[in-house]
């Protein structure tokens, strides 16, 4: 029998690996996505709250997400898929000075690299969000082309769309191992057979560290959980996404946004990480995170919980992504670590890596992949993460 010859074997149909496996068929190329589960995005995507925005402090990642905007945004109008986009904008709102300071450094990065974004005093920030605590309210950052889509009917469209121009997909099937010679990727095998293959993309989110070690090779990859929640739906009075940068104990900051069908999703960031694989719902998560919410809208206070649930953020020691090949192992390339912002960086990645197969990377690419690399040094850390 004749081994099939695929142009990428990408490990992990969630949100990085699905619109990955979109691009490059899109470009003629014929992935493979194998995947442990039984369908596209039931590892961490079903997790993810929606939340898309190029609000970020580093170049590579306001690029990156820029590209996923314009992806998520004009998504329904190329391709027909309802994916439930919304553009409702984000906002980081400033209590204390320290807040304020950090957010007014962070606009002239983002204003140079084409971010709509501005500074709202108090007055201005309670136009565009009336409920508001305005007591001690200084003001806050509002970038209007952010918004929101669903993860799990986005994973959907990219399976669908991928699928259609070519790419193929394995699920329930599992990678054992890379198959390499004279330190090259030749291939992979999982537990149903091999396919050769000169080139394998890691997005296997979570499980990064594991796929990247069959290949001999290693990557500081480690999951934690972060817990999320949704309510009751009630009539739309909230546009953007709202994120609290105050520490408070137990956790770092937290964010909500309300939802098309009127539901607010909030999440929260552990302080201390939560290091592992737990993906249980715990008791201490809303006597945490309902306090700040409310302290900071107090029209919340009356809204019904309907669930909570956890899901997992692949952590790097810096905060950042992990993009680029491995100088180990030719034919290798990680797209690894998002911490958390995989659905939001997940169409950019994978444009990104569409060009990086076929060989045509821009100086803005070259300049993301330089600090994303595999073989940076960690010694940085991401200051809106």
């Amino acid at each position: 029998m004749t081994t099939k010859v695929y142009d990428a074997v990408i490990i992990g149909a969630g949100s990085v690996g699905l619109p990955t496996a979109f691009f490059l068929a899109n470009e003629g190329l014929e992935p493979l996505v194998i995947d442990q589960f039984a369908s596209p995005g039931q590892g961490c995507n079903k997790a993810a709250i929606g939340g898309i925005r190029a609000t970020h402090s580093a170049p590579s990642k306001i690029r990156l997400c820029l590209e996923s905007l314009e992806v998520f945004s004009t998504w329904e109008e190329r391709y027909g898929d309802d994916i439930e986009w919304y553009r409702g904008g984000y906002s980081f709102v400033a209590y204390r000075e320290r807040e304020e300071r950090a957010l007014k450094e962070l606009l002239v990065t983002q204003r140079a690299l084409g971010l709509e974004i501005g500074w709202l005093d108090k007055a201005e920030l309670l136009e565009v969000i009336p409920d508001l605590n305005p007591k001690n309210l200084i003001g806050g950052t509002y970038a209007p082309e952010d918004g929101a889509a669903s993860p799990l009917l986005s994973a959907h469209a990219f399976f669908t769309r991928a699928e259609e121009r070519g790419a193929r997909f394995h699920f329930g099937e599992r990678v054992t191992g890379i198959i390499c010679r004279r330190g090259k990727v030749v291939g992979v095998r999982t537990d149903r057979g091999g396919y050769a293959t000169e080139t394998v993309i890691n997005a296997a989110g979570p499980w990064a560290r594991q796929a990247a070690q069959m290949g001999g090779l290693d990557v500081p990859v480690t999951p934690d959980s972060h817990e999320a929640g949704v309510t009751e739906p009630v009539e739309r009075f909230v546009e953007p996404m709202i994120v609290d940068l105050r520490p408070a104990e137990g956790s770092k900051n937290y964010y909500f946004y309300q939802h098309g069908t009127g539901a607010l999703i909030f999440c929260i960031t552990p302080e201390p990480p939560i290091v592992g694989t737990d993906r249980r719902e715990t008791s201490e998560f809303l006597p945490m995170i309902a306090p700040r919410m409310i302290g900071l809208m107090p029209k919340l206070a009356n809204i019904r919980v309907r669930r909570t649930w956890r899901g997992l953020y692949p952590m790097t020691p810096d905060g950042f992504p992990i993009v680029g090949r491995s100088q180990e192992l030719d034919g290798y390339i990680f797209a690894v670590g998002m911490c958390g912002q995989g659905f939001m960086l997940g169409p950019g990645v994978g444009a990104l890596l569409s060009r990086m197969v076929r060989g045509e990377l821009t100086s803005q690419d070259s300049e993301t992949l330089e600090e994303l690399s595999p073989s940076r040094r960690f010694g940085g850390e991401e200051r809106l993460k």
